[in-house]
């Protein structure tokens, strides 16, 4: 058997400008007041043999391919002995960060989401007082690639071993009606509420690291919940999944290091929307950031970890997913013709974003939890039946999305990467059928051919509302199953 190398790097890419920041994961774009929390990527590096991989997690919203593409780009310039392919890169979905998106505009990449009319009244200013998305995926990228490089430069003989635990995070966010519908964040005190769509996953996967001496020097930490609560406010921050990185590096030293991976949670966010905020923070706040932590903290320094392994079994590939695109009917795109124009003869698409957007401003300024906008609302239409069109038009031109999928083994346990938001559902069946004793799936990763967005399961893309709809992804729960088939199909080869 070979020894196991492992290196760890950690880098700040936290802005560093005196432009505005306009912060991503909205459908308005909100200016930065101040820097909650500075945002992070952490970066591992683990090799055997001749074989390796490395990985690394970004504090924001998403992961575009571009992104990906130019991190790997860069770090074949900086270091000619490590195989991009065997690089994945995947985010902790903060809504509190710029955009890594080096393609977008300004403010974004549509026109109309971000125009400067949809920005508070106090925030407006010129676009070249704004931070840019390339500007900041330019200066995001050389981080990245750099903490990788280090990472990898760093690698010592080491050892890993497996733990679980059970910590209180994600809760399901949508609920259902009994006219057979579904919201996301929907009102549960409804008479007609007859429950939530799907269930949640309390297990908190870890994966530690050590030295020679057998002292732990990082872990992987990989939880169904996007690391959220503070995704509607004006402040920069790496969340909770930040938190809980520095409170471990005080409880193990500062060189420790963490990586938040987060498991397929498409449809799960950090409220319990049965319970209606009353027996702990609303989570909307950084009072949830510190509760949320603190739980995390609780979990992994009260681990208890199998023997470690400093000689695993080590495999590591990429492979290229191909999944069918979700269609539109022609029934779906006459009745979205004949929607879009009723919409918009009672009000223009601008008028209505420019109306959400002071809505949700106004409800910004109310006592008490989010979300502040309305998915429902008039804007909202119009979105869902444009992306209906848009889909019937060039389904046939692009009828698939591809996207580089990295599986790993080391010992027992094995890594395999998504870029959707994926629903809970999916998830466990690809857990359930692996026979890793535990699988580490990382959803928000590599990025792919389009936009991936969410891919809801049977019951989502039945009840529909938002994160079941053709505006919100790429893939519907057909190419779910052939998702979870595909995944499991490459962990097992592995054993």
């Amino acid at each position: 058997m070979n020894k196991l190398l492992i290196g760890w790097s950690e880098k700040d890419i936290t802005p560093v400008t005196d432009k505005k920041i306009g912060l991503y994961g909205q459908y308005y774009v909100r200016l930065a007041e101040k820097i909650h929390s500075r945002l992070k990527v952490t970066a591992a590096a683990f090799s055997s043999g001749n074989d390796h991989f490395l990985t690394a997690g970004v504090d924001n919203v998403g992961m575009p391919y571009a992104f990906y593409k130019g991190v790997c780009d860069k770090v074949a310039e900086l270091c000619k002995e490590i195989d991009t392919t065997k690089i994945f890169i995947h985010v902790i979905h903060t809504h509190s960060g710029p955009s890594l998106n080096p393609e977008a505009g300004p403010l974004g990449s549509d026109p109309i989401l971000h125009c400067q009319e949809s920005l508070r009244e106090e925030d407006r200013v010129p676009y070249e007082e704004m931070l840019t998305p390339a500007e900041y995926s330019a200066f995001a990228i050389e981080k990245v690639a750099q903490a990788l490089v280090e990472a990898w430069n760093n690698r010592k003989e080491g050892g890993i071993a497996r733990a679980f635990g059970n910590a209180r995070i994600g809760h399901c966010r949508r609920a259902v009606y009994s006219d057979n519908t579904a919201e996301m964040y929907g009102d549960t005190t409804r008479r007609d509420y007859v429950g939530m769509e799907a269930g949640e996953d309390s297990g908190v996967d870890m994966l530690f690291t050590f030295d020679k001496e057998g002292n732990k020097t990082g872990v992987i930490v990989n939880v169904a919940c996007p690391s959220q609560v503070m995704e509607s406010t004006y402040q920069v921050s790496s969340d909770f999944a930040g938190a809980t990185r520095e409170k471990l590096q005080k409880e193990y030293g500062n060189d420790f290091r963490m990586i938040y991976e987060i498991s397929p949670a498409g449809c799960q966010s950090p409220r319990d929307l049965v319970r209606h905020y009353v027996t702990e923070p609303d989570f909307w706040h950084a009072d949830g950031v510190e509760e949320l932590s603190n739980r995390l903290v609780h979990t992994v320094t009260n681990a208890v970890s199998g023997k470690i392994d400093y000689e695993p079994v080590f495999k590591s590939e990429q492979l290229t997913v191909t999944l069918p695109r979700r269609r539109a009917s022609y029934q779906d795109y006459v009745k979205a013709v004949a929607e879009l124009d009723r919409l918009t003869s009672i009000m223009p698409e601008k008028e209505a974003f420019i109306q959400f957007c002071d809505e949700t401003h106004a409800n910004e300024k109310l006592d008490g939890h989010g979300p502040y906008d309305d998915k429902k609302h008039h804007f909202s239409l119009i979105k869902i039946e444009k992306a209906v069109l848009a889909r019937y038009e060039n389904q046939d031109e692009n009828p698939v999305l591809t996207f580089p999928m990295n599986v790993v083994r080391m010992g027992d346990v094995a890594f395999a990467t998504n870029p959707f938001e994926l629903y809970l559902y999916f998830g466990q069946i690809i857990k359930a059928r692996s026979k890793a004793a535990q699988t580490f799936l990382v959803q928000l990763c590599n990025g792919a051919s389009f936009h991936a967005g969410y891919l809801p399961s049977p019951d989502g893309e039945k009840f529909g509302g938002y994160g079941g709809l053709i505006v919100n992804g790429q893939v519907g729960s057909d190419g779910g199953y052939k998702l979870c088939d595909d995944t499991v199909e490459a962990i097992n080869k592995m054993f």
